[in-house]
């Protein structure tokens, strides 16, 4: 049984990129992937990587406080209305929701970012034509990662 009170990301992924709280993309992830730092149960998984790194920029949080507030045993929702205290600068509803959706539809970047990206579409799941933005990958390498067939 998956538990995300205290995930063990030897085990399973964190939730999808996809999955919102409060509007904000990535935030349950991250959440996920903190408690599993916090219990030495990361996995394959990194805190800090690339992904977190763009929540932290558009929320002007510091991602060492953001442990420290998860290691306090805050559920998401107390989480959640943590980040909402904590946003520099305070964001209006329609701006999450712009950068999140903006999120979602992200493609891969640079020149070098797109050769990894069809690397691992060629490597996972070379049949598929449909894993166009970053979150797809992501969704797609959470699932091989695990044993799924993509």
């Amino acid at each position: 049984m998956i538990s995300y009170k205290s995930p063990d990301l030897s085990q399973h992924p964190p939730r999808s990129a996809r999955v919102r709280l409060g509007g904000f993309v990535v935030l349950p992830r991250i959440l996920d992937k903190a408690r599993a730092q916090l219990a030495g149960k990361t996995g394959l998984f990194k805190w800090g990587n690339p992904l977190d790194q763009r929540l932290w920029q558009f929320t002007g949080i510091k991602a060492e406080e953001f442990l420290s507030v998860v290691q306090t045993g805050k559920s998401d929702t107390e989480m959640l209305e943590w980040v909402q205290a904590n946003l520099q600068p305070k964001r209006q509803v329609w701006e999450i929701e712009a950068w999140s959706n903006w999120m979602v539809n992200l493609a891969p970047g640079d020149a070098n970012r797109h050769k990894l990206f069809a690397e691992s579409i060629e490597e996972n799941c070379p049949k598929r034509d449909d894993i166009r933005t970053m979150f797809d990958r992501l969704d797609m390498d959470d699932y091989v990662t695990f044993n799924g067939v993509a």
